[in-house]
């Protein structure tokens, strides 16, 4: 049942389940702090913890007894704004709107069992979404387009894996995904939230036993936001998040050396408005120009293992942005990406596995032409954004 607060789902899960964006445009990868180390590379065939329920369920059959983990990611980007000429009656008199962006964090947990020697199930707890933007100075030039952006998701997903023989594996899990939205700009506040069904599913292939490919499929999550705009009028909008496609590789290269790949596709052109309705008369009030394209993924990283405990990891990925320059808004100001990452495990024996990462995202400086009439009376918002990302990751992983 939608509602008008955040009675769907308990307020402390959405306000621990927030996130800022550090894929492109508003998706997390920050599924787990083990792939945070080498930038996600092989995230749908390494299966070597129980976060494996989100990147690709078939990876529970890699898993033997009852596989717990849990951890939590802080990402902090910046996004700092130049103006370059903006024109307009109704331009704030706050400058550039000082730095909106701000830490967040985003926990996850997860936890397989082996049922039978062939049959596995698997519930994880995840923020595939989210965003968070918000400028400091309210009256800054570019008020009009936007203050606060803030989208909040909470994903429980339920899973099932089947060991087919020793090379192939196949994996299906059910997702419910709870959604809430908060948009604001001078003289507009819009909320609103729901909540809706998907799934997943993979498969895991064991060429080797040092060689595993993956394949996993999320799908797209359709919303009726139904909410409030200003406080009071009743409001409704249709947003339909995308779906994603994972081809990983994982290779044993030596006894010491491991090395994975990943190449994603998150079909973006799914979003390409939110027409904001009144639910009294039907009509259209206000619509957020989004015009989205598909977008790719590619990432490369490596493990050494040091010891017997402790393990090294690396990683790099380039991730391309479903923004164009003609669309870009002072709500997701995004480009394409790099991501510089590192890390380690440390192996404590029985009392299970502790993972470290860290990631530094060099962001393709974006430029931003927005414009917005307000009364017949058109305000641009013109000039660039510095952006860049820092994103800590720890995870505790254990198995009985």
């Amino acid at each position: 049942m939608k509602t008008l607060t955040l009675r769907t789902v308990p307020a402390l899960l959405l306000a621990i389940f927030s996130g800022a964006a550090s894929a492109a445009a508003f998706q997390l990868w920050e599924q787990n702090a083990s792939g945070l180390s080498t930038a996600y590379a092989g995230s749908a065939a390494v299966a070597d913890n129980a976060s494996t329920v989100f990147f690709n369920p078939a990876g529970m059959t890699q898993l033997p007894g009852i596989q717990l983990s849990a951890g939590v990611t802080g990402v902090g980007p910046s996004y700092k704004f130049k103006n370059d000429d903006s024109t307009g009656p109704l331009l704030g008199s706050g400058g550039n709107g000082g730095d909106a962006g701000s830490w967040a964090a985003v926990p996850n947990a997860y936890v397989s069992w082996q049922l039978t020697p062939n049959l596995f199930l698997g519930l994880g707890i995840s923020a595939p979404f989210g965003l968070a933007t918000e400028y400091e100075d309210e009256n800054w030039v570019g008020r009009l387009q936007s203050i606060k952006s803030e989208i909040k998701t909470v994903n429980y997903n339920p899973s099932i894996a089947y060991r087919v023989n020793e090379k192939v594996s196949l994996g299906f899990g059910v997702n419910y995904q709870t959604i809430d939205a908060e948009l604001t700009s001078a003289g507009s506040r819009l909320e609103g939230d729901d909540s809706a069904w998907g799934w997943n599913a993979g498969a895991l292939f064991t060429l080797s036993p040092a060689m595993r490919v993956g394949i996993s499929y999320r799908s797209a999550t359709d919303y009726t936001l139904e909410g409030k705009a200003n406080e009071t009028l009743p409001i409704k909008a249709d947003v339909k998040l995308p779906d994603t496609f994972i081809l990983s590789v994982w290779q044993q290269v030596s006894d010491r050396w491991e090395a994975m790949g990943d190449l994603s596709y998150t079909r973006w052109n799914t979003l390409q408005s939110l027409d904001v309705i009144n639910r009294n008369s039907g009509t259209r009030l206000t619509s957020e120009t989004f015009n989205y394209d598909n977008s790719w993924r590619f990432a490369w990283g490596a493990a050494y293992k040091s010891s017997d405990a402790l393990k090294l990891k690396f990683g790099i990925a380039y991730d391309r942005t479903p923004v164009s320059d003609a669309d870009r808004s002072a709500r997701v100001p995004d480009n394409d990406r790099l991501w510089f990452s590192l890390g380690g495990q440390w192996n404590t024996g029985k009392t299970g596995k502790i993972d470290l990462g860290y990631a530094y995202l060099y962001v393709k400086d974006p430029s931003i032409e927005q414009t917005k009439v307000v009364a017949g009376t058109s305000n641009t918002l013109r000039g660039s954004y510095d952006v860049s990302a820092h994103i800590v990751g720890l995870q505790y992983s254990t198995g009985f």
